[in-house]
């Protein structure tokens, strides 16, 4: 079952279950999957692959980070509050991320397999990680890693 079949499904079950805020939720992750396929289709792209779809989660999950980070500082408690449930929900739907030991194992394998020696080899090994890793790696901590990797 693809990621697109998986959604459409638990719109439908959150419906009948009449939970109110994860329908909520579901349909707004449904309403920007369906903006993304329409921006794919000048590509000749009708339905983006689930690759772009865990992208366009994980996009919709950092800008609700964003928010509550602000909504905490504004004194809204009520609205950071509703933002959590709905990073909740979305990431349910992404695949697990790589612990720390992981990430730096991968680092490691990446910096070897493309033999980089210096900061200026960072975009080898970082399009090597994307290729590899890219459900599963935090390209935004693993960045540093490979600044760090690659400066010692």
């Amino acid at each position: 079952m693809t990621l697109r079949e998986s959604l459409t499904e638990q719109v439908k079950l959150s419906m009948k279950a009449g939970t109110a805020a994860r329908t909520s939720t579901l349909r707004m992750v449904m309403a920007k999957l369906k903006d993304t396929d329409i921006a794919a289709r000048p590509k000749g792209i009708d339905q983006v692959p689930d690759e772009e779809v865990v992208a366009m989660l994980r996009g919709m999950v950092k800008s609700r980070r964003e928010s509550v980070e602000l909504y905490t500082k504004g004194n809204r408690p009520e609205l950071a509050a509703k933002e959590e449930a709905e990073i909740a929900v979305i990431e349910s739907f992404l695949p697990s991320q790589m612990d720390e030991a992981a990430m730096r194992q991968a680092v490691t394998d990446a910096v070897a397999e493309t033999g980089a020696a210096s900061i200026k080899d960072m975009g080898k090994v970082m399009a090597v990680l994307r290729a590899k890793h890219a459900a599963s790696l935090d390209m935004a901590k693993a960045g540093p890693m490979v600044k760090a990797s690659l400066s010692a």
